[in-house]
């Protein structure tokens, strides 16, 4: 059995308080990402919207390119603030949770997260596959595509001295095929930044987490926004670590804190031994949907 976690990998979620002025969350995003790489983390994934509010009426306010703009547009209120090369020391990998993005060219909205390494090089992107749009009567109502386009391709991110990693973000966990496609393409973490709320949050959140590392015997990482009820979209915060096994190894609160997790190879091969479903996978009977025609972003 060969190894997909090429070397032991110390993760940290910051499970960060956001509000309505973007400086102040940029500073505290960057204090949390310095505090967990001084704790020896390898990589560090911030939540969903880190740099906004959580809201269709928010996007576009916060809304930033992800490429420099031409010179005549330089103050536009859409250049990117949030993501630019870092000198920082120690040097983790990171996972920028995710931020609202604009595409001047087509004038669309992505909520889409972007992956540096630690040379602070933009070494991957996700734009959000799947919109959130739901309607629970007398709870709540909330349409992403009323403001945001959806991304068209699935991500898997290579981090050389440990292995790949597959990202997605949020609504993104409640499809399956995503995370089937990444673990059978060699990934060992799942990582979702996501924002999920008071009454979907406590039904789903840790069931999709550990569903979805028990489907694939990898890890899973689901990085939460802390709650705020002063805010108009309340998170469920709850950031969590699952193993192969399913079984949380850190979940915080509501509140924002940094949560560490130590990923090993040893849990991989342990699960996979013991419950081998991927020798036992019948596809002679049904399809491997990880083959075929899947469009990933590089």
């Amino acid at each position: 059995m060969s190894a997909i976690l090429k070397k032991p990998l110390k993760l940290a979620l910051v499970q960060l308080a956001t509000g309505a002025d973007k400086p102040v969350n940029l500073a505290r995003a960057r204090s949390k990402v310095l505090e967990a790489a001084k704790a020896g983390a390898s990589l560090i994934v911030l939540p969903e919207c880190f740099n906004s509010p959580y809201g269709t009426q928010y996007f576009p306010h916060y809304a930033e390119t992800l490429l420099p703009l031409p010179s005549h547009n330089w103050n536009s209120r859409h250049h990117s603030m949030s993501y630019h090369p870092s000198r920082r020391k120690p040097r983790p990998y990171l996972v920028g949770g995710s931020i609202p993005e604009y595409v001047p060219e087509t004038k669309q909205y992505f909520n889409t997260s972007l992956v540096f390494s630690p040379t602070g090089s933009l070494i991957a992107t996700h734009r959000k596959t799947h919109l959130f749009d739901i309607d629970i009567p007398g709870k709540i109502r909330f349409k992403e595509s009323e403001v945001l386009s959806a991304g068209n391709k699935l991500t898997i991110v290579d981090l050389p001295e440990y292995g790949k990693i597959g990202l997605a973000i949020c609504y993104d966990i409640r499809f399956p095929e995503s995370a089937m496609i990444a673990a059978r393409n060699g990934c060992f973490l799942l990582v979702y930044p996501g924002a999920f709320n008071t009454t979907t949050g406590p039904l789903h959140w840790s069931l999709l987490g550990r569903a979805r590392a028990v489907d694939n015997e990898v890890y899973t990482a689901l990085c939460s926004p802390a709650r705020d009820m002063n805010a108009s979209y309340h998170a469920w915060g709850h950031s969590l670590v699952a193993n192969p096994r399913g079984e949380i190894l850190v979940e915080g609160a509501e509140s924002e804190d940094v949560l560490y997790a130590d990923l090993d190879q040893g849990a991989i091969d342990e699960m996979r031994k013991s419950i081998p479903v991927y020798d036992q996978r019948r596809f002679d009977v049904y399809p491997d949907i990880s083959k075929g025609d899947v469009k990933f972003e590089e």
